[in-house]
């Protein structure tokens, strides 16, 4: 692998959702390591004193309007769910459980909670949802509920959320690609150039 490509992202961006649906073809096509890292974005709302773009004046519609719309463009399905913007803290701390053991189940689980929230328009938020997705996906559920609750794992999730601060991730999907950061879905065009040409 010549390259190497980190994705940050929160599993209540919807923008997170269309990126996560198109890195997997980028990875192939530069046969580069993409690394996932869910992590919380409240975190860094926080510390910026800044909104969801729901939330935001003038932005919000702008944003129920483009999301859709880019997804039409992708081919992806996609359905806003009713509980939005939602709590992603179990569902990163089950993504991290899992990659503990088996790295590539972690994309795979975490492709399924994306799927669930933004292509069927689920309620990603309780420990039971998640784990129901997670057995659907062919994971035991019931393993993943209680690592959900470990302390290791919840310490992981910190330590996630503490690095991407340290490296200045301030939304979601954001990349570093062979260390230069990308913010935004729309930015994965300009990373496949990145790549291509080994930097500009």
């Amino acid at each position: 692998m010549t390259h190497k490509l980190d994705f940050y992202f929160d599993f209540s961006s919807p923008y997170g959702y269309l990126a996560s649906t198109r890195v997997g073809q980028l990875a192939e096509k530069y046969d580069a390591e993409v690394v996932w890292h869910p992590f919380l974005l409240g975190a860094v709302f926080k510390l910026t004193n800044t909104v969801p773009l729901i939330d935001q004046l003038l932005k919000s519609d702008y944003f129920l309007r483009d999301v859709p719309r880019t997804a039409r463009r992708y081919g992806v399905p996609f359905k806003l769910p009713d509980r939005f913007p939602f709590g992603t803290v179990t569902s990163c701390r089950a993504f991290y459980f899992v990659a503990e053991t088996d790295p590539v189940g972690a994309v795979r689980l975490a492709q399924a909670l994306f799927h669930a929230a933004f292509g069927e328009g689920r309620d990603v938020c309780p420990v039971e949802a998640v784990a129901a997705i997670a057995e659907e996906a062919g994971f035991d559920g019931q393993a993943l509920a209680a690592g959900i609750q470990s302390q290791p794992v919840k310490e992981l999730l910190k330590a996630e959320v503490d690095e991407a601060i340290r490296r200045k991730v301030f939304g979601s999907p954001f990349f570093f690609a062979d260390g230069e950061p990308f913010w935004g879905d729309d930015r994965i065009d300009q990373i496949d150039q990145w790549f291509a040409t080994g930097g500009w």
